[in-house]
């Protein structure tokens, strides 16, 4: 679930129990195998989409070992299951922009548990870029304060120099802002340094946040959030609430 307070999300992530943690592992390897399918091969050094699904693998803590499996498991598949590429839009409680993207092989199943789930979060589904204007797509890498021994000024040119857009300094760590294009190339320079990111990612930043401060309504954000997550069908969930 990817929103405004970095941080916030990499503590829900690391708090996530075994089973959810291997549902998380096999969305990303569903992303690996429409990675090698769309992106041109197995080989990430010459297949992009491939390379930043790796790193989000790997910020994951995903084993090296079963990301290759996933490769060669999608390098070898026949064709019989194809995973196809929908994007919802709405609004949950207090106006809170929401975005689902999802990979599917049953688009009206996908889309009846989408709209269920904005219904039972006191929400609505809208039509096509309804809140997309309000997120710009970037590449995102996050570092802990902890995961380096490296001075922040020279943290900050390495991502810099390999093509980052913007470097943020905050007291749990450093965030780090590219254009997709060069995503890769930043991930590169900042792994080849030694230094362990706590996410690395193309994802959707909200231009502004929205907060929620009723109580029924943050019981039915919870439960919206709960049940697209779930969802075997939804990869990723970006939306621009921030807590208060």
């Amino acid at each position: 679930m990817s929103g405004h307070s970095k941080f916030a999300n990499i503590k829900h992530k690391k708090g996530k129990n075994d089973a959810a943690k291997g549902k998380i592992f096999t969305k990303i390897g569903r992303e690996i195998a429409v990675a090698v399918k769309e992106g041109g091969g197995s080989d990430p050094s010459i297949n992009r989409k491939l390379r930043d699904v790796i790193a989000k693998a790997k910020s994951n803590n995903m084993p090296n070992d079963t990301i290759q499996r996933s490769i060669k498991k999608a390098a070898g598949e026949d064709g019989s299951v194809t995973y196809e590429h929908m994007t919802y839009e709405g609004y949950g409680p207090n106006g809170v922009a929401v975005i689902v993207e999802t990979l599917t092989d049953n688009k009206n199943r996908t889309a009846a548990n989408v709209r269920a789930a904005f219904s039972k979060g006191n929400g609505n589904m809208g039509t096509s870029g309804c809140v997309a204007f309000m997120f710009d797509k970037k590449g995102q890498i996050v570092i802990e304060r902890e995961a380096t021994d490296m001075d922040e000024d020279e943290l900050m040119m390495l991502a810099i120099e390999a093509g980052a857009e913007d470097f943020e300094s905050e007291e749990e760590g450093f965030s780090i802002t590219t254009d997709p294009e060069v995503f890769s190339d930043v991930y590169a320079a900042i792994e080849a340094a030694g230094i362990e990111m706590a996410q690395a990612e193309i994802t959707m930043v909200p231009q502004t946040s929205a907060t929620i401060t009723n109580e029924a309504d943050l019981k039915a954000w919870d439960k919206m959030m709960g049940l697209l997550e779930d969802d075997d069908d939804v990869q990723e969930v970006y939306h621009n609430y921030e807590e208060e």
